[in-house]
């Protein structure tokens, strides 16, 4: 487009630098996913070639996992815990064929002899997906997603439909658990409910996926590097956080953009401070956005799973703080996930900023930042 000098002006000038912008951003985002699932895949191999041939596989036994998990997160290996390690060994031995898309140079690296990589992931030849695709049409994500599923069948299902619609890792999700492979059998036209269901699905972006958790632990970025949502709201949460140490006293911090795992999801909160009068955890959660009762659920699901897991004996249940902002005003909401304990309620409102304060704070804030 750019070398046709007469057609060329401003509006194809910014078309031509959007196509390559996309173009390269696909490219290095296929990098990453395909170097992320056969290091996966690797680490699975390896695996399964020490449990059959290990010299001293018979001191650890089921223990296995559990201490390798806790070697390799000793020298920082990432996503190396122990679902995570078994996750890997059930994709090796459920992708044996992936053998074949790696290079001459990983193949070397491989352990000699390995176990059943003669062997077919999928119900019958004819089904079967080449490796290349698996690999170069689906993120990790996507795979583990379907790993996680027993039926060979249901597995070759989603593989082909994902493939097919281009979907997000969120899609997927979305129609296993809405059963889609189910629904498809108990249709008398299938393809017509696959016409639906792929005409209203999302659809995979192009774009370096640095927002998912093991791709930006593979690059070695820092959960907060990659999980915030704007420039506008870290440079509020720099603010928010200096803001509560110094007025409101008794607030120790803790950490920034914290990552817990609640069954298979990953959260992130925003802020974690331990409040050393209150005892208590107090979690903060900031949303460029107007209030709305989803992020209310989801602070009280980061709450709940404190006071479930990181309560300690002596302390009293976490308290959430959710800032919704949007533009000229602020609307603060405390979430008590259950706290009753009246006494308890009362201090705590003694103990933390006002909420006029903190709208206060938060919209003198936005006024700055915005200018």
């Amino acid at each position: 487009m750019a070398n046709n000098q007469e057609g060329f002006n401003f509006s194809t000038l910014v078309t031509a630098i959007h196509q390559v912008d996309e173009n390269m951003a696909a490219q290095a985002g296929r990098a990453v996913n395909v170097s992320l699932t056969l290091r996966n895949w690797m680490i699975g191999a390896y695996i399964d070639k020490y449990e059959l041939n290990g010299s001293d596989r018979a001191d650890y036994g089921d223990k296995l996992l559990s201490e390798l998990a806790k070697r390799l997160t000793g020298i920082n290996v990432s996503n190396c815990n122990r679902r995570q390690l078994y996750r890997y060994l059930r994709f090796y031995r459920l992708y044996p064929q992936i053998v074949g898309t790696l290079s001459a140079q990983l193949k070397t690296m491989l352990p000699a002899d390995l176990h059943g990589i003669e062997k077919v992931g999928t119900p019958s030849p004819q089904l079967k997906i080449p490796p290349e695709k698996l690999v170069y049409r689906l993120s990790y994500s996507h795979l583990e997603l379907i790993v996680d599923l027993d039926d060979p069948l249901k597995r070759t299902f989603y593989e082909i439909e994902c493939i097919r619609g281009n979907w997000s890792v969120r899609e997927l999700k979305r129609q296993i658990g809405s059963l889609y492979y189910e629904r498809s059998g108990l249709s008398e036209n299938k393809e017509k409910l696959a016409e639906l269901v792929q005409s209203g699905t999302e659809k995979s972006e192009p774009k370096l996926p640095v927002r998912d958790p093991y791709v930006f632990e593979f690059l070695g970025i820092k959960s907060c590097e990659a999980m915030r949502e704007s420039d506008l709201e870290d440079q509020l949460l720099n603010k928010l956080q200096d803001f509560l140490l110094e007025l409101g006293h008794g607030f120790c911090f803790e950490a920034r953009q914290k990552r817990i795992l609640i069954g298979d999801t990953h959260g992130f909160v925003d802020l974690v401070f331990y409040h050393r009068i209150l005892k208590c955890h107090v979690l903060v959660e900031l949303k460029v956005e107007s209030f709305s009762h989803e992020n209310l659920g989801q602070l009280n699901t980061y709450v709940s799973w404190y006071r479930k897991n990181m309560m300690a004996d002596g302390d009293k249940p976490p308290v959430g703080i959710l800032l919704c902002t949007q533009k000229d005003h602020a609307l603060v909401e405390y979430a008590l996930a259950g706290m009753d304990n009246h006494l308890f309620v009362s201090k705590y409102q003694l103990e933390l900023p006002r909420k006029e304060e903190i709208q206060k704070f938060l919209e003198e804030k936005m006024r700055e930042v915005g200018e």
